[in-house]
């Protein structure tokens, strides 16, 4: 992994925090201390960390991601992640979103191997997990990370590259998620697709009777299925969507607290100010305060 390391090191102008490469869709991050337990949530994506690691937390699942082992997200998670890094030794590595057509199409062209079960047919995955990575894996990551220090092979050789990538995965252990993801195959895809509704409209008024009906499920087995794939029930999931988008609200646009809480469906402030306290461990007006004196 020392190979890989050394390449992303070829961005001296990176400072902490994340880096959008020369290819959309990839981008760089980096961490020089270490990082408490904290809400986070991950977009479709795969997460390869060259340094340092990250150990998640979903539920009663807990998941490193490291030198070793790379983060697959399947669908929109929110989640808990504890960052290991010092300035001797950063966190570094790189995060490529998903794109589902890709994936379709790379599902299409590939024989996949007979034990891989598409998920939701026997039992169902949590929404994201970690894989090896093997060599097959860090050869296709050093090869991207080498394109990207130049603007024309990024563009050439970048989408290629990145498309590997996703085909190696494709061979890793979250292969049955993303096999049902792409075909749309199993109550895993119809979890995925009522996630995917709560998202593009986090602020509406959300009817759980007509998600569940939009699965073709029963209420009582869209309940349980959701869980299983998030570890929440539709509206926990729901309130962490708006926490979080509230939050980026304040801190990437400046909102103030009150106008983050309407634009994200809630309607009182006060209730949002107790809900983002007990999720984030500090209210709406420390968040801002902390951030100004930083």
């Amino acid at each position: 992994m020392t190979h890989l390391t050394r390449l992303l090191k070829y961005f001296p102008e990176m400072a902490d925090g994340v880096l959008q490469s020369r290819l959309n869709g990839v981008l760089f991050f980096q961490e020089t201390q270490h990082i408490a337990r904290r809400p986070m949530v991950y977009n479709p994506g795969i997460c390869i960390v060259a340094q340092g690691h990250k150990i998640g937390t979903l539920g009663d699942q807990t998941f490193r991601y490291d030198a070793s082992n790379y983060l697959v997200t399947s669908v929109t998670m929110p989640f808990e992640c504890e960052t290991f890094a010092s300035p001797e030794e950063p966190l570094r590595g790189l995060y490529i979103d998903i794109d589902m057509g890709q994936l379709h199409d790379l599902i299409s062209r590939i024989d996949l191997p007979a034990e891989i079960e598409y998920a939701g047919e026997k039992s169902l995955p949590r929404g994201i997990g970690p894989a090896t990575l093997d060599k097959e894996m860090l050869d296709a990551t050093t090869k991207l990370v080498r394109c990207l220090r130049s603007e024309e092979e990024s563009q050439i050789l970048g989408p290629g590259l990145v498309r590997e990538i996703l085909y190696r995965a494709l061979r890793g252990a979250q292969a049955p998620v993303l096999c049902s993801l792409a075909t749309h195959s199993g109550t895993f895809s119809q979890i995925a697709r009522a996630l995917k509704i709560m998202q593009n409209d986090y602020a509406a008024k959300v009817d759980v009777e007509q998600l569940a009906s939009t699965a073709r499920m029963s209420a009582s087995a869209f309940h349980r299925a959701f869980k299983e794939v998030t570890s929440d029930s539709p509206m926990q999931y729901l309130k962490k969507i708006r926490l979080t988008k509230a939050r980026d609200l304040m801190v990437q646009e400046q909102v103030k607290a009150y106008i983050a809480a309407d634009r994200v469906g809630y309607e009182s402030s006060s209730q949002f100010s107790r809900e983002f306290k007990r999720y984030f461990g500090q209210s709406p007006a420390e968040m801002v305060r902390e951030l100004r004196t930083a």
